[in-house]
């Protein structure tokens, strides 16, 4: 798309030309458009949109002077180009704008204001005051290339009852490969929607999403797993984060959200105690909801276990902490097999220290036992020869 000089331009950053291509898509239905002033309070009041939950109102109100001046101007009947990166990426036809206040927009979706809240601290820079709506359209080639390949995976597998796992994978371990398991075990199909974020925190997502696909092409059936990249944008990080997953999960096509016991989002639904309330929650999304325990290594039962099933106590158990094993992989150590399985250890450190060793084949050749042949070896494999030196016992 040109840019036309005839029509006035608001400025939106990938994040928000990601939303817009969600709903744009039906991926957030019954969410079909950006709301406006009066749809936007009875969302925020009630938490539903056309009797289906939705947190928060959806809005677009794009922070910085050039768009302040340019909301302010707009008429209804107004055509606006989108611009992302000073390229056209779509048009909006205005019915209103009206003002918002930022401190509450930003309550709703965090449940705080706190400039200390890392959600809050992202989002307040890129939020402004007056919000606009209308009808658009934007191009954005990343959501039509994944519903086009869920639908080809379901119409090539005959897919009768498909499973879906929202996952970050930072870093991926061995609790996850369990749950994932688990998914594909009572299901035809399991969609793995792998968190892409637009901050910089964790790995970076080719290396999050190269271990999970070597674990994926090695240790799992090929025709039961497809993993889908989900660009997380601001409205999937609050509280509310398990209804937009549900909403997003259902209109991709899933029948099931398999969530952990230990999801954050669980918490905010105990009515009573009753951890059922998730479900009375999202009954209108037309979706199930499965939870599963949370899984821990235990030292008794030499194996994963679930804290639910599990006869031993909490001392007896490795629990999978990701901000820990996080630690162990940027310092560049290699978790214990237990925690992460030894090829993807192998695949992440080899990617996040590239050319980490000098006179790499001397090293390999000087500790490690071979065939006699000498052959080119890679970092990866170096760390996979490692790690089975570490795992050998005779010395122990």
């Amino acid at each position: 798309m040109d840019s036309s000089k005839r029509n006035k331009s608001i400025y939106i950053d990938t994040e928000a030309l990601s939303t817009l291509a969600l709903v744009q898509a039906g991926l957030l239905s019954p969410l079909d458009k950006l709301m406006n002033e009066k749809e936007a309070k009875e969302a925020d009041e009630t938490k539903f949109y056309k009797g289906v939950p939705f947190p928060f109102a959806f809005l677009l109100a794009p922070t910085g002077e050039r768009n302040s001046k340019t909301l302010k101007t707009l008429k209804q009947g107004d055509r606006v180009d989108l611009i992302n990166y000073d390229k056209k990426v779509g048009e909006l036809i205005v019915d209103e704008t009206f003002q918002i206040d930022p401190q509450q927009r930003l309550h709703n979706i965090y449940g705080t204001s706190d400039p200390s809240h890392p959600g809050v601290k992202n989002t307040i820079v890129r939020l402004g005051e007056i919000a606009v709506s209308g009808e658009y359209t934007v191009e954005y080639p990343l959501i039509t290339d994944n519903i086009k390949r869920i639908k080809s995976m379901i119409t090539k597998t005959g897919a009768k009852f498909v499973s879906s796992i929202m996952l970050a994978a930072n870093p991926f371990n061995r609790a996850h490969e369990r749950m994932i398991r688990q998914a594909i075990s009572d299901s035809d199909l399991l969609i793995i929607f792998l968190r892409k974020p637009f901050t910089s925190e964790g790995l970076r997502y080719d290396i999050r999403h190269n271990a999970l696909t070597t674990f994926a092409d090695n240790f799992l059936p090929r025709n039961k797993v497809l993993i889908i990249p989900f660009e997380n944008s601001y409205i999937f990080a609050g509280y509310n984060e398990l209804i937009l997953d549900a909403i997003l999960a259902k209109n991709y096509g899933c029948n099931q959200l398999v969530v952990g016991k230990n999801h954050g989002g669980l918490g905010l639904y105990y009515d009573k105690n009753r951890l059922s309330s998730i479900f009375d929650h999202c009954k209108n999304i037309d979706i199930d909801i499965k939870t599963v325990d949370e899984y821990v290594y235990c030292d008794m039962c030499k194996t994963l276990v679930s804290t639910q099933t599990c006869p031993h106590g909490q001392h007896h158990h490795v629990h999978y902490h990701s901000e820990s094993i996080m630690k162990l992989i940027q310092a560049g150590l290699i978790p214990p097999s237990i925690l992460v399985r030894k090829e993807v250890s192998a695949n992440i450190l080899a990617a996040l220290f590239p050319e980490r060793f000098e006179n790499l084949q001397e090293m390999h050749y000087s500790l490690m036992p071979g065939s006699g042949l000498l052959e080119q070896q890679s970092e990866e494999q170096f760390y996979l020869n490692l790690i089975e030196l570490y795992q050998t016992s005779s010395l122990t």
